[in-house]
């Protein structure tokens, strides 16, 4: 959309609150999951006596379930939401992610059902990825593709910004049970209450979304998906047409992804298991970052819009190379100011290389394949890397007893993305409506060849 047709300020709100909405909940969800994996999935839903280590690690392995998910959701939700609408997949998207995560508060443990437990676990971390899958896309998109030329980057990174405020909402919640509760309580029913309150979460995005669904800004944003989806093509005919914007999508999303989850997720082990952090200062860093995180996200978007995406992910991807190497030294300091700021700084790095993906990615693409290709480029790529960041990380702190594999691995990881931002077009400021003329041209001059 030129911005000669742009939107009024407070429409472009409204869609924004709308996509916020499912974030918020699903992310609150998703980084409860995480959570739970060091402090109670992995003494209770494995066998007694595996270490301390191993379990975690299966653990992760279970985590690592929702990232193989999310593609097929993106495809499902893509298909389903051209026929039925995209208010409905959407708040589909919210109620099976909700139904899945209270059914995980509801689990009986290794204890009581043996192999079970774990195997329940699966299934129902499964669907969260589902729905998380099916939703980003569409929320995402809804923005980018209703956004000003001049500001897209602004105001797509504000469905990224819903991530840290459900993963504040989470950490909240965790964070009052745990000083509320002892250890033996939180352990033994406490977390529970926890997956449960997602409920209450879900009912209120669901709430706000259908309220914002019913104003003529989003039925008019809706319309427009239908006919985009309408006219989209596969996943492996976006590979084929477009394969240096794929290619260049998935690349710049791999050291975001890693980098994310190495702060986010594996930082609550590190903290935990190797640097004798207790429970409830693990959760005020990550509340703080979270909070950090929340700000600095949209003024990344901000930026991108001002200086150029590629700039901003590159500056973004260089620092995350050294993030480990100073951030982990820290993290082993044991003064609470110095541990903090490491987390916080994780997390300020990580806007530069996430704020910016809505926007590019959408930028990528012509309408008509734009949401097979924003799949690909970001969740097929967390298969290969956030999802089993934390478990690398993991493997490597107890194969060496150090930070410095872990810091040499996103190091590496850095590297993919800054070469991936070296081979991306600059696409800041740019008309969908010229990404559309200009694939048509080529499909004409493919025709005419043929």
């Amino acid at each position: 959309m030129s911005d000669t047709a742009e939107y009024p300020t407070s429409g472009l709100r409204r869609v924004v609150i709308a996509s916020m909405a499912g974030t918020v909940v699903e992310w609150y969800e998703f980084f409860l999951y995480a959570t739970a994996v060091t402090l109670v999935f992995s003494k209770l839903f494995f066998p007694a006596g595996v270490n301390e280590y191993n379990a975690i690690i299966a653990g992760f392995a279970t985590y690592a379930v929702g990232f193989v998910a999310r593609p097929l959701g993106g495809v499902v939700f893509g298909h389903y939401g051209d026929k039925y609408g995209r208010k409905k997949l959407l708040q589909f998207s919210l109620i099976l992610v909700g139904i899945a995560t209270f059914a995980m508060g509801c689990l009986p443990t290794y204890a009581q059902i043996g192999i079970w437990a774990p195997i329940l676990l699966v299934v129902l971390r499964f669907a969260q990825g589902f729905a998380v899958g099916g939703e980003w896309g569409g929320a995402v998109l809804l923005v980018a593709e209703h956004s000003p030329n001049r500001s897209r980057g602004f105001w797509s990174s504000w469905p990224q910004a819903g991530v840290p405020v459900g993963n504040m909402l989470a950490t909240v919640v965790l964070l009052t049970l745990t000083a509320t509760l002892s250890d033996a309580a939180f352990l033994s029913w406490g977390w529970r209450v926890a997956f449960w309150l997602s409920a209450v979460v879900v009912l209120i995005g669901y709430y706000v979304r259908t309220k914002v669904t019913d104003a003529p800004i989003f039925l008019e944003a809706q319309q427009e998906a239908e006919r985009i989806k309408a006219s989209s093509l596969s996943v492996v005919e976006v590979c084929r047409r477009y394969p240096r914007g794929v290619l260049t999508a998935m690349g710049m999303r791999f050291a975001e992804n890693i980098m994310y989850y190495l702060v986010a997720t594996f930082t609550i082990t590190y903290l935990k298991i190797h640097a004798g952090v207790s429970t409830s200062a693990i959760l005020w860093y990550l509340l703080i970052a979270h909070a950090v995180h929340l700000v600095v996200i949209p003024l990344a978007g901000r930026l991108s819009d001002r200086y150029g995406r590629r700039p901003v992910i590159m500056t973004g991807a260089v620092l995350a190379g050294t993030w480990g190497f100073f951030a982990y030294p820290m993290m082993d300091s044991g003064h609470y100011l110095v541990i903090m700021l490491a987390v916080v700084i994780g997390l300020m790095i990580h806007s530069l290389m996430y704020a910016p993906q809505p926007a590019i990615m959408a930028e990528m693409f012509p309408t008509r394949m734009r949401y097979s290709g924003v799949s690909v480029g970001y969740q097929v790529t967390a298969i290969v890397a956030g999802s089993v960041a934390p478990m690398i990380a993991v493997a490597l702190l107890q194969r060496f007893g150090t930070w410095v594999p872990i810091a040499i691995y996103l190091a590496a990881a850095s590297v993919v993305t800054i070469i991936a931002v070296l081979f991306a077009r600059e696409t800041r400021g740019i008309d969908l409506a010229d990404v559309d003329a200009a694939d048509a041209r080529a499909l004409a001059q493919e025709q005419a060849r043929t």
